[in-house]
């Protein structure tokens, strides 16, 4: 890993950061921390971004309301994932320099963002966003959580309360 002894990351700003609404856990997975297990957000995997920001939907699955409105995890550095996704599935694995997850332990979106949350949650009600998309005080907001997420431990190896259904189809 590029960085620090700490497990800081190397993290050349601004990065341009996919922000998307989850409805569910289990996806990055928590052992491996690769983004699309479950094929989630399909096609929007192949996007130019060096980031995510995964934050709870305000109507999430059953028995997954506890990621509502929360930073749920934080991939900074994206890299070509070692295994590929099956050839059904709509888009790649992706994999991160930095991978951080939170699930339903994460901070309130609107604690670290307030512009981000209104326009993703009041006025826009956006599923997924470009960061270079968005004015430059919530590309900001959006930086200023990467560089909060650079401060925390990668979680890449270690796996994480409740088991993902494997049959999930998002």
């Amino acid at each position: 890993m590029n960085g620090d002894k700490m497990g800081f990351c190397r993290m050349e700003e601004p990065l341009n950061t996919l922000v998307y609404k989850r409805t569910h856990r289990g996806d990055p997975d928590a052992a491996r921390g690769i983004f699309g297990i479950h094929d989630c957000m399909g096609q929007v995997r192949s996007w130019g971004f060096d980031a995510v920001i995964g934050v709870g939907g305000k109507s999430p699955d059953r028995d997954h309301e506890d990621i509502d409105r929360r930073i749920n995890w934080i991939g900074i550095n994206r890299r070509p994932s070692s295994t590929k996704a099956p050839r059904h599935f709509r888009g790649p694995f992706v994999e991160f320099e930095h991978f951080v997850l939170l699930e339903e332990n994460g901070p309130y979106l609107k604690e670290h963002a307030r512009n981000l949350f209104r326009y993703m949650f009041q006025d826009q009600h956006v599923r997924a966003v470009m960061s270079r998309n968005l004015s430059d005080v919530m590309q900001k907001e959006v930086q200023g959580i990467l560089r909060w997420a650079n401060n925390q431990p990668s979680r890449k190896a270690r796996a994480v309360g409740r088991k993902a259904s494997t049959k999930r189809k998002c």
